[in-house]
């Protein structure tokens, strides 16, 4: 399940952004990060992220840190199902023919072919 976490973190320079941005990285989980700097907001994309934690460490190495929303992806859940509509074709494999053998008989098999 793909979440969608936004939170707002009091960022007042470049180096805060970049810290932010790091620890948000590094989480577990996390697969995107991104940085709205006009509403001070982070946007992180992952699988089962922790929200809470994460939040409480952004608080803990940043600043005043709030968790504004998290919800589902749900537009690659849409493309699939549009897979799921579209019948598909059965494959077959014919068998290939069989090579003929070959089998050498020699007329006198005792003479010694060592002298």
């Amino acid at each position: 399940m793909k979440q969608k976490i936004v939170i707002k973190v009091h960022m007042h320079c470049e180096k805060c952004r970049t810290k932010a941005k790091k620890i948000a990285a590094t989480a577990c989980g996390v697969t995107s990060v991104a940085l709205e700097a006009a509403k001070d907001q982070i946007v992180v994309i992952g699988e089962e992220v922790d929200s809470v934690k994460l939040a409480k460490s952004l608080r803990k190495k940043v600043g005043h840190a709030v968790l504004m929303s998290v919800q589902e992806e749900k537009e690659k859940e849409k493309e699939k199902e549009k897979d799921k509509d579209e019948k598909k074709g059965a494959l077959y494999c014919y068998p290939q023919p069989a090579l003929p053998y070959a089998v050498v008989c020699e007329s006198n098999p005792d003479n010694c072919t060592v002298l």
